[in-house]
C-alpha cells in the first residue's frame, strides 16, 4: 500500500471509531514487576511480551504476557553505545519496531546542571529475532550521535530554539528532552519531545531516514515538526496502532508533578488529538505505551518507579533484586 493510501485508511479508521462514540475503556489491575525500576521505553515482541528499557542502565529486558520476572538473556548495551558497564546511563527513553529491527532513542538532554552529556545522546537499534518463544536481540548498525547537531542546524527547527534549550537541565522550562519514539505506517520515526513545549503545544519531529542513519550511510533527514495541543503537556509515550489505524500518546508533565493523560491522534497536521476518557493514572508515572500487533484492543503502560517510595526508600536505590515497576492494561 502507498504511503498516500496507508494516510487515507488510517485516516478513514480513525474518523469511523470517532463515530462509534467515546466510551470510557477498562483497565486491568496494576500489575508489578521486578528486576527495574526505571521503565522507560518499551516495544512488544510477541504476543503479551514485551522488551523494555530502563532509563537508569543499558540492560533490555523482556517480559512476558504474566510474567512478573524478565525472561533469561537480558542485554546490556552499554559497550555498544560506548558506555561503561555500570558507570554512566545512556537514558534510553523511546522505542519502536518497523519489522525486526527496534529502533531506541536517549533523552539527548543535558546533566541536571545544564552540562553536556554525551553519553545520553543516542538513536540507535536492535535486530530481533524469535526462536522457540523467546526473543534474542543483537545491536545493529552504529548509534548515531549527532542528532542535536541536526536538530540546531534545521533551518524549519530555528524558530524553537533547540540550541539553547540543549544547554538547559532537562527538566527545567523549554530544556531539551525527547521521551518519545514511533514507527509511522511510511517507514519513517517520530520524535516525541516532552520538552520543550512551544506555545504550549508538544512538539514532534519526523526522521524520514532511519535505516540510513544507524547504519551510518547517511545523516538525520528531518521533516517539517508538528504541534499537538495537549492540554500544555509534553510527550512521555507515543505509538502507532495500524489495527486502529492511529497514535496513542501518553502526555505528561515537561517537569516532575503534573497530570497524565491519554490522547489518540490521526496524525496530520490537521487533527487535533483527542483525549481518551476515564484512564486514570493515579498514583503511576507513565513513560512506555506498547501497542501489540496482535492485539488492537489492548495496550499496556508502564510506569518509571524509580522515585517510588517503598518502604522509605526510593525504588531505584534499593538492591537490584527488590527493584519493581509497574504496568497497567487498557482495553477499548
Amino acid at each position: 500500500m502507498s504511503a498516500s493510501r496507508s494516510a487515507v485508511v488510517a485516516a478513514a479508521l480513525f474518523a469511523a471509531s470517532l463515530a462509534g462514540g467515546t466510551s470510557a475503556p477498562e483497565t486491568t489491575p496494576v500489575m508489578t514487576r521486578s528486576g527495574a525500576c526505571d521503565a522507560s521505553g518499551a516495544v512488544a515482541v510477541g504476543p503479551g511480551t514485551f522488551v523494555v528499557a530502563s532509563d537508569e542502565d543499558n540492560v533490555l529486558r523482556v517480559y512476558g504476557p504474566d510474567g512478573a520476572k524478565p525472561q533469561a538473556g537480558a542485554l546490556d548495551v552499554s559497550a555498544f553505545l560506548g558506555v561503561a558497564p555500570g558507570g554512566s546511563e545512556a537514558d534510553i527513553e523511546g522505542a519502536t519496531r518497523i519489522g525486526d529491527v527496534i529502533y531506541w532513542i536517549t533523552s539527548h538532554g543535558a546533566d541536571k546542571k545544564g552540562r553536556l552529556r554525551e553519553s545520553g545522546r543516542r538513536l540507535f537499534a536492535t535486530q530481533v529475532a524469535v526462536a522457540e518463544g523467546r526473543a534474542q536481540f543483537t545491536p545493529l548498525g552504529t548509534p548515531y550521535e549527532t542528532l542535536v547537531q541536526d536538530l540546531v542546524a534545521d533551518p524549519g527547527l530555528h524558530p524553537l530554539g533547540l540550541k539553547a534549550a540543549a544547554k538547559r537541565a532537562p527538566k527545567t522550562p523549554n530544556a531539551l528532552n525527547i521521551e518519545g519514539l514511533t514507527a509511522t505506517p511510511e517507514g519513517g520515526l517520530l520524535i516525541g519531545f516532552r520538552n520543550p513545549i512551544p506555545q504550549g503545544k508538544a512538539l514532534v519531529v519526523p526522521l524520514l531516514n532511519p535505516n540510513d542513519v544507524v547504519m551510518g550511510k547517511a545523516k538525520a533527514k528531518l521533516g517539517p515538526p508538528i504541534l499537538l495541543s495537549l492540554a500544555g503537556l509534553g510527550i512521555r509515550s507515543i505509538e502507532y496502532s495500524a489495527g486502529r489505524g492511529e497514535y496513542l500518546i501518553v502526555a505528561g508533565p515537561d517537569g516532575v508533578t503534573g497530570p497524565f493523560h491519554l490522547y489518540r491522534w490521526a496524525g496530520s497536521k490537521s487533527d487535533a488529538p483527542i483525549e481518551v476518557p476515564g484512564v486514570s493514572f493515579a498514583g503511576l508515572q507513565p513513560e512506555a505505551l506498547i501497542v501489540y500487533p496482535d492485539n488492537a484492543k489492548t495496550i499496556e503502560i508502564l510506569s518509571d518507579d524509580g522515585t517510588r517510595d517503598i518502604r522509605g526508600v526510593a525504588c531505584k536505590d534499593l538492591p537490584v533484586d527488590q527493584r519493581v515497576f509497574r504496568s497497567l492494561r487498557v482495553s477499548f
